[in-house]
């Protein structure tokens, strides 16, 4: 059970964001936000956004940093991934 973190490469906003997952549970992963003061408007179905100010801190607090390919492969065997497709249907 993990946290994990993408580098902050996505841009909006005008600053770039990263992705925060839980590879076990949902539940998980909104403690950990709640814990680290992350609103729930920033969660997207299965992940957060968090900008890149925040990305050493959450590493600080236990995040793991992984690559965006090692986040969705382990987001998806997770069985938590919501697809592009699914999103599209919401």
């Amino acid at each position: 059970m993990a946290i994990l973190i993408d580098q902050p490469r996505w841009p909006a906003h005008e600053m770039l964001w990263s992705h925060l997952v839980s590879d076990s549970s949902l539940a998980e992963l909104h403690d950990f936000t709640s814990r680290m003061g992350i609103p729930l408007r920033s969660f997207d179905l299965d992940h957060y956004d968090v900008p890149q100010d925040r990305y050493d801190e959450l590493v600080a607090a236990g995040a793991e940093p992984v690559s965006i390919r090692q986040l969705v492969e382990r987001l998806r065997h997770s069985g938590l991934r919501v697809s592009q497709r699914e999103r599209r249907q919401l």
